[in-house]
């Protein structure tokens, strides 16, 4: 037994805390922050959320019978505590690391993970699917939703819970309020749950109000149903109403979240409600660690950390501190420059700007459709918008892609941070379908810079020489290996080696990097190859494409999909010109990519100067 984590290590499944008493349990809620900051900061993750949700979590699965009642996590980056107390206590050391358990819900990791998350706004309407089978199987269980109050501004969060409010039956949605996503709250939403927050008063008015009617006789129970059902002024004062009551639920709260014995109360009187019903919780993001209550938005997710200072035990400037500073450059020559985040305002790199440029800078919440079609709105008024979006969340905004931006040649240029292998998020977060998903896109320009004086110049290059749709794409962190002094270039390609050589690989973003190393290691064998090295990589220029078909052996890498790649674009073209040659292409084969670092990640798909040696050895 774990002396150190005396009643942590006991729970084997929710089961075992029904037998904990108030005071087990509040030591168990201490084992579980000092467990949770232990683990984070040797693998990194995401500790504040953790922090603040583990009273609540431990009374979720106190008062539920799970997995026949089915808790489904929003976005899921929270999910560390679940984990805990779900038969993985033994193996949460290895939580984020390579064939160790997933930093989020995953369903083929346990029972107990009801539904996959990673991307915000999703738990509602999973959980409602999830409670119409149940009915439709006949099983009789719960299903709870848990659901941040920054995740409530995505839209799916409304069309989940305006959906789910005509239920007939006993559904329940966890609000869990901790004024903030990752970055501040923005918005009417926010500012409606601040005055629930502060002015409690009213709940208590309308129980107080329900308990009066109840012991009227006849009349009294027939004026509460007929308040009930009025859409008049007499039910608001009554009642005053919560947005959550007119969309069909039962509304119980501000409960504390830290408070076990109001949550137990809370959960009790939410499972008797035979219809929709929304506990409003009140949480403090990253409870229990003074750095991290302090700080919670550099304590969202972290890397490793100094657990007696809280500070990073690594720091280096990457790409998106790179792009926040040019951003801010360009802005203070041309007032036309704005920038538009989805509540990733730090990890962005947009910190700096949102102080500078206040009346430019626009935090739109966790609303990538949104956040786009908003860009459209300001590009056809003449203004320049940068969006910075992480690559896996901009998947969200497909259609408003193609249909406001693309087919109206409006001039938006989409920041792309995170993109490619990310590591140890996992399958949720690999940003390896931008490419495939912009490359199918008419009117569109895509840079993918691999050096920081090129993201540099292809924002500039963005903003004007392009028009139309356009996107620059960076990796997560910072520059890779520098075969010589690469700051004169051309934007569209270069050609690094002997044109006349009969190998020629192609490649472009981060890959390059691995590609010099290839190429270096390859003339020590005596094997030598061309790399071209595409920055914009749609449209592609045709002098990149004859050069290539100069070789009679041309390999193209990428660090995308390959259906609907670059490498598919590059061989088309060089089809085209009639020549003779072998192509092959060897990017990410109809997968996904598991958690695992990027190094780890890039061996294993042979994306590294080694995966790239051996294919081209293999095929010469």
């Amino acid at each position: 037994m774990d002396n150190e984590f005396k009643i942590l290590s006991t729970i084997k499944n929710p089961s075992n805390l029904r037998n904990l008493s108030d005071e087990e349990l509040k030591e168990l809620c201490a084992e579980i922050r000092e467990k949770l900051i232990e683990v984070v900061s040797e693998n990194g993750g995401h500790l504040a959320s953790n922090l603040g949700i583990v009273e609540l979590t431990v009374m979720l699965h106190k008062s539920f019978n799970c997995p026949k009642d089915s808790i489904v996590w929003d976005v899921g980056h929270q999910s560390y505590v679940h984990k805990m107390l779900t038969g993985r206590y033994e193996q949460i050391d290895t939580i984020r690391q390579k064939d160790g358990l997933a930093g989020f819900p995953k369903r083929s990791e346990s029972v107990y993970d009801a539904f996959n998350a990673g991307h915000a706004s999703t738990s509602i309407s999973a959980a409602y699917g999830i409670a119409r089978a149940k009915v439709l199987k006949g099983e009789t269980s719960y299903t709870i939703a848990v659901i941040g109050d920054g995740s409530l501004t995505g839209g799916l969060a409304f069309e989940g819970l305006n959906n789910a409010g005509r239920f007939k039956k006993n559904f329940i949605v966890i609000l869990n309020d901790n004024k903030m996503s990752i970055s501040n709250n923005v918005g009417g939403l926010a500012m409606h749950l601040s005055h629930m927050r502060i002015k409690p008063a009213y709940i208590r008015t309308k129980r107080r109000t329900e308990k009066i009617l109840t012991y009227i006789p006849i009349i009294g129970k027939l004026f509460k149903k007929i308040l009930k059902r009025s859409k008049s002024k007499i039910k608001n004062l009554i009642y005053k109403n919560t947005l959550f009551d007119a969309l069909g639920y039962t509304y119980i709260g501000p409960v504390d979240g830290h408070d076990l014995e109001e949550l137990d109360n809370a959960l009790a009187l939410a499972k008797k409600c035979n219809e929709p019903v929304l506990v409003h919780v009140v949480t403090k993001k990253g409870k229990g660690y003074e750095p991290a209550e302090t700080h919670p938005k550099e304590f969202h997710g972290i890397g490793k950390f100094d657990i007696n200072t809280g500070e990073p035990l690594s720091s280096h400037k990457g790409f998106s501190a790179v792009f926040g500073k040019q951003i801010c450059n360009m802005a203070e020559k041309d007032k036309k420059i704005v920038a538009i985040t989805a509540a990733m305002t730090l990890g962005t790199g947009l910190s700096h700007f949102s102080h500078l440029y206040k009346s430019r800078f626009f935090d739109v919440g966790i609303a990538e459709e949104h956040a786009l079609t908003f860009a459209c709105g300001l590009a056809s008024k003449g203004i320049i918008p940068f969006f910075a979006v992480y690559s896996s969340f901009l998947q969200r905004g497909f259609d408003q892609l193609i249909h406001d931006a693309a087919i109206q040649s409006l001039h938006v240029i989409v920041a792309i941070d995170r993109a490619g292998i990310v590591g140890n998020d996992g399958e949720t977060h690999q940003g390896t379908f931008d490419v495939s998903m912009l490359n199918t896109i008419p009117n569109t320009t895509i840079f993918s810079p691999c050096y920081f004086n090129e993201l540099r110049h292809s924002m500039n290059a963005a903003a004007y020489m392009c028009d139309g749709l356009v996107a620059v794409r960076y990796p997560r962190g910072g520059e890779l290996y520098r075969p010589f002094d690469y700051d004169n270039y051309s934007i569209d390609f270069d050609l690094y080696g002997n044109e006349h050589a009969g190998i020629t690989l192609v490649t472009y973003g981060r890959l390059f990097s691995y590609a010099c190393r290839a190429k270096e290691r390859l003339k020590k064998e005596g094997i030598e190859i061309n790399i071209i090295k595409l920055c914009r990589i749609k449209p592609i220029d045709p002098k990149a494409v004859e050069l290539a078909s100069l070789s009679s052996r041309i390999f193209f890498f990428e660090e995308s999909l390959v259906a609907g790649g670059i490498g598919e674009s590059f061989g088309y073209e060089l089809k085209k010109t009639g020549k003779s040659f072998y192509y092959k292409i060897h990017g990410i084969k109809d997968r996904f990519v598991r958690h695992e670092t990027v190094l780890e990640a890039l061996a294993e798909l042979e994306l590294d100067d080694s995966g790239m040696m051996r294919i081209i050895k293999d095929n010469i």
